[in-house]
């Protein structure tokens, strides 16, 4: 199948990427940097999301993943404005198979930089819209919506021994995802899954279901 990925030049965009190289799929990624796929079936097209008046012209998108994303750096016109310009353009039309949003955990709890999860927020409701819209091609749009994730983003929380010890009592599995295992839900729901759409999962560790409560012993 021939897949589009906003964001491959590091990071879970660049894994979702080779794992569907992996499985023998044509792959074009978009991304305002270089990447450093080499790979016959991967194009590279060098593109800022936001400029919509330059989008490259991409044949016959099958699967749309719209992994592009910012934090605290113009989070709604990167994160949300740009991920609908992208979804309009490529996504909802017939011949697509599926969408899928890589959204945030941040989202459900609020928990992040306000603009941030303001966007991400928008995502959830903007997938639901685009899967009533795209079931008339028998396609489906899902969001997955990671929690920590070891990424060069987040390195400034990962070698800090302080901060990722508080960071991983509120994480019950004790660990954050790595590329490689968000881009296998990546995978999942769009080329296994067939009849899931309109929903927003959660890959977090279990962050977003710590409570913790206090009793008398």
């Amino acid at each position: 199948m021939k897949v589009l990925i906003t964001g491959t030049s590091q990071g879970i965009g660049k894994a979702i990427a080779e794992a569907f190289l992996q499985n023998g799929h044509d792959v074009a990624g978009m991304d305002r940097q270089a990447s450093t796929i080499d790979h016959p079936r991967y194009t590279h097209y060098l593109c800022d999301v936001r400029d919509w008046e330059h989008y490259p012209v991409i044949d016959g998108v099958e699967i749309l993943i719209n992994n592009a994303g910012t934090q605290n750096e113009a989070d709604i016109d990167i994160n949300l404005k740009a991920l609908i310009r992208i979804t309009e353009h490529y996504g909802v039309r017939p011949g697509i198979r599926s969408i899928l949003n890589v959204g945030s955990a941040s989202a459900h709890t609020g928990s992040e930089f306000p603009e941030y999860c303001a966007s991400k927020g928008g995502v959830i409701a903007y997938t639901k819209n685009v899967a009533m819209r795209v079931a008339a091609y028998g396609a489906t749009c899902n969001s997955i919506d990671p929690g920590g994730v070891l990424t060069p983003l987040n390195a400034c929380v990962i070698e800090d021994e302080e901060l990722w010890a508080e960071i991983m009592e509120e994480t019950p599995l004790k660990k954050w995802a790595t590329p490689e295992e968000i881009a296998q839900w990546a995978y999942f729901m769009t080329v296994t899954n067939t009849f899931c759409t309109g929903q927003s999962i959660i890959i977090d560790g279990g962050e977003c279901i710590k409570h913790n409560f206090v009793w008398k012993e």
